[in-house]
């Protein structure tokens, strides 16, 4: 699937403010500084559709964005912006946990996850958090132009091996790069075929 035009719509500070709409939702999320604007943008092939910014957290809203007039794009705010006690994590955000349990519409969720990392409990939390709800995900490894292939793939593995008693299946897995557009046509035809009714 090619992204032929994709315009900013709305913003909501929680789920009564969401725009009303019955267009499926495709909602992106992860932690803090985890490159979730740059991977919209990419896929988007728009410079700025959402906003970077070198402070963690600037996503505050739920920010909705029309794509090729048949779907939206769901950006969410991090779960790691607010600093909060380890018993509150499921917590993350209150609107946002509201969004993911009870719009109608909203079709997949991509977690994404830091490439570089040893698996982080704040993943781990929302992941399980997820998998309690039975809630439709995949997990986007961001920033693997940093590491070799090789790195990426033993950082995934020990990723799903982390999960899998968080779980009832693995979810899909995706790799992606801003900078080296890695993933890129990947996690579009995966929307393609969950639109088309294939995922």
């Amino acid at each position: 699937m090619k992204i032929k035009s994709a315009v900013f719509t709305s913003s909501a500070p929680d789920l009564n403010f969401c725009p009303e709409s019955e267009l499926p939702e495709f909602a992106f999320i992860g932690r803090s500084n985890v490159g979730k604007s740059s991977l919209i943008n990419m896929l988007a092939e728009r410079k700025e559709l959402a906003k970077v910014s070198a402070t963690p957290g600037k996503t505050k809203l739920i920010n909705f964005f029309l794509i090729n007039d048949s779907w939206s794009l769901v950006d969410l705010p991090g779960y790691g912006y607010a600093k909060v006690a380890k018993k509150d994590r499921a917590d993350f955000n209150q609107s946002v946990a509201l969004y993911l349990e009870q719009r109608p519409n909203l079709a997949f969720i991509f977690v994404l996850i830091d490439s570089r990392l040893p698996p982080q409990a704040i993943d781990l939390d929302f992941i399980q958090w997820i998998g309690e709800r039975g809630l439709p995900f995949g997990l986007i490894f961001t920033k693997t132009d940093k590491l070799s292939a090789a790195k990426v793939q033993a950082n995934r593995d020990l990723f799903l091996e982390n999960i899998a008693g968080l779980v009832e299946t693995p979810p899909p897995l995706f790799n992606s790069s801003s900078v080296s557009k890695d993933g890129k046509s990947v996690i579009l035809n995966f929307i393609g075929r969950a639109l088309s009714g294939q995922e």
